[in-house]
C-alpha cells in the first residue's frame, strides 16, 4: 500500500484551519476587509489559511464585491475635494480624502514602473505617489515640499498594488505655514515604505500668474 506523504511545511502552513468554522471565517473575512479593503484574494488567502475558491465563495455569499469593484466604490465615495493642486497630478487614486486630517491613494506598479531587467519598480515612483499625497491632503491653495526624510524598506515589485496613507500631526503653536505630514506605504499589510514630509503652505492664498508653483510639488 503506497502511502501518499505532504509536502514538508503542509501541516504548518494549514494549522488551524480546522479552529476556524465557516461562520467565524465569514466574521473574520469581514473584519479583514474593513480593516484594509485592498486585500487581494490571495492576500485573504494567506491571512484565513483557505483556498481561493473558498476565498471567492465566502465573498460571494457575503455579497462583498473583487477588489477592482471595492476600488471603484471607495472612489465614488464623497471626500473633500483637493485644492493644492490639480487631481491628475496626484500620483496614484485617491480613495479617501480629509483635508488637514488623513487620505490614502492606490498606486499599482506596471511596466512602465519598473527596471525591465528585476521588475523591480523604480523608486522615485513609490516616492512621488507619497509626495503627492502629501501635499494633496493640505488645507490650501499652495502646498510645497519643504523637505523630506524618507526610507524605502523593501523593493516593490510588478504588480503589486501600493497602498499609502497619509496623516498629517497635529502643530504646536510654532506650526505657522510649515505642516508635518506622515506617509506609509503598504503592499497587502507589509510596510514597503515610510516618509516624513514638511509642507509649507499658504492658506487661502490662490495661485496667480498660472502654474509658477507646480514644478515645485
Amino acid at each position: 500500500m503506497t502511502k501518499k506523504c505532504r509536502p514538508a511545511g503542509t501541516e504548518r502552513r494549514w494549522a488551524g484551519i480546522e479552529r476556524l468554522s465557516k461562520r467565524e471565517r465569514h466574521q473574520k473575512l469581514l473584519q479583514l476587509l474593513d480593516e484594509n479593503p485592498f486585500y487581494t484574494d490571495r492576500e485573504l488567502t494567506r491571512l484565513l489559511k483557505v483556498s481561493i475558491q473558498t476565498i471567492r465563495l465566502d465573498r460571494m455569499e457575503l455579497a462583498i464585491p473583487e477588489l477592482r469593484e471595492r476600488i471603484k466604490m471607495m472612489a465614488e465615495r464623497s471626500f473633500d475635494q483637493i485644492r493644492s493642486l490639480p487631481l491628475h497630478e496626484v500620483i496614484g487614486e485617491i480613495v479617501d480624502l480629509q483635508l488637514d486630517k488623513s487620505g490614502i491613494s492606490l498606486f499599482e506598479i506596471r511596466g512602465e514602473h519598473v527596471f525591465s531587467r528585476t521588475g523591480i519598480a523604480r523608486g522615485h515612483h513609490i516616492f512621488a505617489q507619497a509626495n503627492s499625497l502629501a501635499v494633496a491632503v493640505i488645507d490650501a491653495e499652495v502646498a510645497l515640499t519643504a523637505s523630506a526624510v524618507i526610507r524605502f524598506i523593501r523593493p516593490v515589485r510588478l504588480g503589486e498594488k501600493c497602498i499609502a496613507k497619509a496623516v498629517v500631526r497635529p502643530r504646536g503653536n510654532g506650526g505657522g505655514q510649515r505642516v508635518r505630514v506622515d506617509v506609509t506605504t503598504y503592499v497587502g499589510e507589509e510596510k514597503v515604505f515610510m516618509g516624513r514630509f514638511v509642507i509649507y503652505r499658504a492658506g487661502g492664498t490662490k495661485r496667480e500668474g498660472g502654474n509658477s508653483f507646480a514644478d515645485r510639488h
